[in-house]
């Protein structure tokens, strides 16, 4: 795992100041999976073939489970520090861009009625595969589910100095849940 999220990390990779956040958790929507195809649906048509992969990630794309009412989509293109490549068509979807890291972009959709994370990673990343493998246990194990939103829940009574201090907060479950799937984090090299 990486090290202790801090102000000095967030403030390097942020496109935007640090926002103080209250986490407000919604019940599962059945409409989240179909908000998810339509937002899909028009990024494949924005991107073409240079859209390697999209998935629906994160809570709202396990049936059962409560969550932000922000659908995460994770999407794959050849190189995302090429942001000529499609940042532009992106932008013209209603996606700005809100964080930058090496081999990571994150795009907010600011549809008040469809919030949506987009999360941009080369092909071979492993948080491609390290998401798709959270997601999956978490919707086939209802106990690790349970577990999952009960920290969920805990950690949304408190206020946040940035919404990205919740998301870590969280990175032990997360880890949790990943090694009773089998995930074996890859090396550092």
């Amino acid at each position: 795992m990486s090290k202790p999220l801090d102000d000095a990390t967030l403030a390097a990779v942020l496109l935007r100041p640090l926002q103080p956040a209250q986490v407000t958790l919604a019940e599962y929507d059945p409409d989240w999976p179909r908000r998810y195809e339509r937002r899909a649906g028009e990024l494949r048509e924005a991107l073409g073939d240079r859209l390697l992969s999209v998935d629906h990630i994160g809570s709202t794309s396990v049936p059962g489970l409560a969550a932000k009412p922000v659908v995460d989509i994770m999407v794959s293109v050849a190189d995302p520090e090429d942001e000529a490549a499609y940042l532009a068509e992106l932008t013209a979807l209603g996606y700005r861009l809100s964080a930058r890291e090496p081999g990571h972009r994150c795009l907010r959709g600011f549809d008040p009625e469809e919030p949506v994370n987009l999360h941009v990673y080369a092909p071979g990343h492993v948080e491609l595969a390290r998401c798709l493998a959270f997601r999956d246990r978490l919707r086939a194990s209802a106990a690790d589910r349970e577990r999952y939103e009960a920290v969920k829940r805990e950690l949304a009574q408190r206020e946040w100095r940035d919404m990205n201090y919740y998301a870590e907060a969280k990175r032990p479950v997360i880890f949790e849940v990943l090694a009773a799937a089998g995930w074996q984090e890859p090396a550092e090299s």
